[in-house]
């Protein structure tokens, strides 16, 4: 008659451990087989671009979807909007990636046999406690869930520590039954995880890129003064009736262009069309200028140092 081994505490915890983490192997091919990652990083900065440009011409009162924005403006928009975010995630899973390797062994054991429980019960209160401020956002707004990226985050770090949670009490309180359970449900929990995760840093990464497009626009107002400045000259009156823009008629045979506005500032040629603004454009008082690119007007520029003189036909 054989004996029937017995299981260690360390053999229980290394197979709740190896249950626990079957899924994320198994999902991590599924989403490569899926998605190829070029071509979700793609629409991913098409999208955060999308929303970085969208905040920019929303703070001018313009449309962007008016300005015929091509993928390779987004692209570009999107490096501004997701430099920060990446750098602090790369960073932050360098961190806990190298901390988990340093750490002993037979420390982390000694750790998780001593103050298991009051690590489980800590983890799971935190997670809840998050990621209910976090979905509260989504019902209603409060102190606790109205900052930049405040909900997203709680939402994604709070799934971050219920998963640990769960994954401690496993390992604490470790299998009674001999026989190995299915993966089915780790890897369900791991798939609903990574989605609840990716989720929240894009909801997270799209608050923060259109916090950024506000930003800039108002440091481009700020930098007004200091733009070259644009001269239009029109064939016939454009009739712009802004503040600080001055419309002169051009006198003389020779004048090719019957008028000429001064005080404006090019903000940006995209689709044949020019987005000009004030000089002194203000929130409250000024306007967009969006003009056509075509043989009736022509523009000219100056350095911002020749303020003083005055432009001629």
């Amino acid at each position: 008659m054989t004996a029937t081994p017995t299981k260690t505490p360390d053999k229980v915890a290394a197979t709740a451990e190896s249950e626990g983490s079957t899924g994320l192997p198994r999902l991590t091919r599924l989403a490569a087989e899926i998605v190829a990652p070029t071509t979700l990083l793609t629409a991913l900065l098409f999208y955060f671009g999308w929303s970085h440009a969208y905040w920019f011409f929303d703070y001018f009162g313009v449309s962007s979807t008016v300005l015929g924005l091509t993928t390779q403006d987004y692209l570009m928009r999107a490096v501004d909007g997701l430099f920060v975010p990446l750098i602090v995630l790369a960073v932050g899973a360098l961190l806990v990636i190298w901390t988990a390797a340093v750490l002993p062994a037979h420390v982390d054991l000694g750790l998780r046999a001593r103050f298991g429980r009051v690590a489980v019960r800590a983890f799971a209160t935190a997670g809840l406690v998050l990621v209910t401020n976090g979905l509260s956002r989504i019902l209603w707004s409060t102190p606790f869930n109205q900052g930049l990226a405040v909900a997203p985050l709680c939402l994604g770090f709070g799934v971050v520590f219920l998963m640990y949670a769960v994954r401690l009490w496993r390992r604490t309180h470790a299998i009674t039954s001999s026989a190995r359970k299915p993966d089915r449900l780790p890897f369900t929990e791991w798939a609903a995880a990574f989605v609840l995760v990716a989720l929240s840093l894009f909801w997270a990464a799209n608050d923060y890129s259109a916090a950024v497009g506000t930003s800039r626009a108002k440091e481009f107002v700020r930098g007004l003064p200091d733009y070259p400045r644009a001269i239009v000259f029109s064939e016939q009156s454009l009739n712009m009736d802004a503040p600080g823009v001055r419309e002169v008629r051009c006198q003389g045979a020779e004048s090719g262009y019957a008028f000429r506005y001064d005080g404006l500032v090019l903000m940006l040629h995209a689709d044949d069309q020019y987005v000009l603004l004030p000089e002194q454009w203000t929130p409250a008082s000024g306007s967009a200028i969006i003009l056509p690119r075509n043989d009736s007007l022509r523009l000219e520029f100056l350095p911002s140092a020749s303020r003083g003189l005055r432009p001629t036909c």
